[in-house]
């Protein structure tokens, strides 16, 4: 059996699924995410973390086929792109109300729905799996939507016991973090003038970050037996695995601190 890798737990994570405006080019979008957007986020205090998850613009869905789950992403719920946000503490943000005020504000100039998922505290996961001077090269981006008929304690069990160690198994991941969100609630992020609209059959639960040397050790590794294996046990619990290939994750905050030019 394979065994989970060390991991450190993380106070508290939230991902904000995003999808920018197609009134303008997509292109256009994403650089003044990169640029002026990203310069408000990063001065919000109290971040431990803060990178931006570009997604590639075709992601039609890197896992398999499987009969009875939804693995093809729908192109009207195709994201472009997640912000990525871990704070020093549970407390952190109420500590960065103020700056989130301009973020709310400035979402219209670039996006045109946004959706936060948060996990509960200390349920955000980063495993260690990287070993010295390793780095991701190449990133998958997987979404799960749950079953209704799985509990969400027997959902975090089998995403923490079952999958991670399932995935990490050959050795060959350079990342690995999870996050087991809570139920959806619009209110957490309510920003005017952008969609926010979420039907519940649409709602995710879970995702995974995998990273890997490169583009071919990616394409190796959904092509392998490990996600095989996985496959096999997803209709028991999973109604959707969206698998995104990641074009880039930027780090604009790391350990506290603000960079002065994000870091690749």
């Amino acid at each position: 059996m394979a065994t989970t890798p060390a991991f450190v737990k993380k106070p508290l994570t939230s991902s904000i699924l995003l999808w920018v405006r197609d009134d303008q080019p997509r292109r256009q979008g994403m650089d003044y995410w990169k640029g002026p957007h990203s310069k408000i986020i990063s001065a919000t205090p109290g971040f431990e973390e803060y990178r931006q998850i570009h997604l590639a613009e075709s992601n039609p869905g890197l896992w398999p086929a499987v009969s009875g789950v939804e693995t093809a992403i729908p192109v009207d719920r195709r994201i472009d792109g997640i912000a990525e946000v871990t704070f020093k503490s549970v407390f952190s943000p109420l500590s960065g109300r103020k700056q989130t005020k301009l973020a709310y504000k400035d979402e219209v100039n670039v996006f045109r729905r946004t959706l936060l998922y948060m996990g509960p505290p200390n349920s955000a996961r980063w495993y260690k799996v990287a070993g010295p001077g390793d780095k991701a090269g190449s990133r998958a981006l997987i979404f799960i939507r749950k079953r209704e008929n799985v509990g969400t304690g027997a959902f975090r069990k089998i995403v923490t016991n079952r999958l991670v160690p399932a995935l990490a198994g050959d050795g060959g991941l350079k990342e690995l973090r999870t996050q087991v969100f809570m139920s959806w609630r619009r209110g957490l992020w309510d920003t005017p003038n952008v969609a926010h609209d979420n039907p519940a059959d649409q709602r995710f639960h879970a995702s995974l970050m995998l990273g890997f040397a490169d583009a071919d050790a990616l394409r190796a590794f959904f092509e392998g037996d490990a996600v095989a294996k996985v496959s096999a046990k997803l209709p028991a619990f999973a109604s959707a695995v969206h698998a995104y290939e990641v074009d880039e994750a930027l780090t604009y905050v790391e350990d506290g601190k603000t960079l002065q030019d994000y870091r690749s």
